[in-house]
């Protein structure tokens, strides 16, 4: 009878494996077909293991505190990277700080390297990196002039692409956020539209830029949508997310979207196509296709990675650990359905009233199976005097950090 029984609990677990594995099975293949663009097998993913990337951190640290030179990078948020094809790395920064910075101790004793807080900061800034990963130089910035009085424009996502199609020379498209001045809640900026600057290359020097998708018309600005926080290559389109700024009035998440442009087309605004909820269109309005706005959505800036078939993307956790834990969500296909939030990880934060935000991740770094994460550190009350005056008086509060992250299958 006991060995009876042991049979049956074997058989039934054997049954129990068999029929969840034909559900998944029916479940992809029944996934509608802007499920499965891009190709490959699709399987569901999450962060298996995470460290911190001394090495890289610290080589943001060592370049922002050489007092060789008194024009260049010393701290700044915002970090995308793109791979050039001369095989330096071009690093993209929102609000960055200029000028020298001092050996500690600070003016008042503490033991952290500073900067004068009459310093002055721009609102974007390009770092170049050698191939051997060695810092060179700080292009001369701002690197994007302000369109207006009270506006600026934030670097996000970058290509190197033809400069038409078929063309043999390449220029660096570089895709911008406009925003403008406002009162609370928009301290950040009013978000106004999405642009695309062109480089030239080797060169890198600005040759023009245009609009893509202007949001001004939108009355409510929470409900505009800034695209190019993250961008992916499959197939034969680049894939362009946005978010819009929901968290700003007081949602808990904001939602995420997305567009796609054939590859090799950026600077084309004609050529750009929207998810509108059930088919791209080219005027239609972007629907979300992450995010309810409470318990799921993206924080204002997040990435999105392809791993095989699968893509993962990584933000800051919706709700208040959204100042600390980085979670992610995986689908079959940019338009989704996504699925998640997995677990989340929370990474090491210096000591002080900080918080982390703009989980970005860095393709042309890593390798092996490995995937590098940036993520960005700033005083956590970021209006007023009092904020700079924080970020001065220790310049690694406002620096990149490093993360390198492996994914596989949840519980593996």
């Amino acid at each position: 009878m006991a060995g009876d029984a042991r049979a049956r609990r074997r058989t039934g677990t054997g049954l129990g494996v068999l029929l969840a594995l034909v559900s998944a099975a029916v479940l992809l293949t029944a996934l509608p077909d802007h499920d499965r663009e891009g190709g490959g097998t699709c399987a569901a993913r999450e962060v298996r293991s995470w460290s911190a990337d001394a090495p890289l951190t610290n080589a943001f640290a060592r370049y922002g505190d050489d007092a060789g030179r008194t024009d260049d990078w010393t701290g700044g948020d915002g970090t995308h990277s793109v791979r050039l094809p001369d095989g330096r790395l071009l690093w993209l920064f929102s609000d960055t700080f200029l000028g020298p910075v001092f050996a500690p101790p600070n003016p008042v004793g503490e033991s952290y390297a500073w900067r004068d807080a009459s310093t002055p900061l721009v609102r974007n800034a390009g770092v170049v990196m050698a191939a051997d990963g060695t810092l060179e130089s700080t292009l001369p910035a701002p690197l994007f002039p302000d369109p207006a009085p009270q506006q600026w424009r934030w670097p996000v996502a970058a290509r190197a692409e033809p400069r038409s199609p078929g063309s043999a020379e390449q220029v660096l498209r570089v895709l911008l956020w406009t925003r403008t001045a406002g009162s609370a809640p928009w301290i950040y900026g009013v978000p106004a539209a999405t642009e695309v600057a062109t480089l030239s290359l080797p060169g890198l020097r600005l040759e023009g830029i245009s609009t893509v998708l202007d949001q001004r018309s939108v009355a409510d600005a929470s409900r505009r949508v800034l695209f190019g926080t993250t961008a992916v290559d499959a197939g034969g389109w680049t894939y362009v997310f946005g978010g819009d700024d929901g968290r700003a009035v007081g949602r808990p998440a904001s939602k995420a979207y997305v567009a796609r442009v054939p590859r090799g087309r950026l600077g084309e605004p004609g050529a750009w196509e929207y998810w509108d909820g059930g088919a791209w269109t080219v005027r239609g309005r972007p629907a979300p296709v992450l995010g309810n706005g409470r318990t799921t959505g993206v924080g204002s800036a997040f990435t999105v990675v392809r791993d095989g078939g699968t893509y993962v993307l990584f933000t800051m956790a919706a709700g208040a650990a959204g100042l600390t834990a980085v979670t992610s969500y995986w689908a079959c296909a940019p338009a989704g359905p996504w699925r998640g939030p997995a677990r989340s990880f929370s990474p090491a934060l210096p000591p002080g009233e900080v918080a982390a935000y703009n989980p970005q991740a860095h393709p042309a770094l890593g390798g092996d199976g490995r995937l590098v994460l940036s993520y960005d550190v700033n005083w956590l009350d970021a209006t007023g005097g009092a904020a700079q005056t924080n970020l001065s008086r220790n310049v690694s509060l406002y620096r990149p950090r490093f993360l390198s992250l492996r994914l596989g299958a949840p519980g593996s």
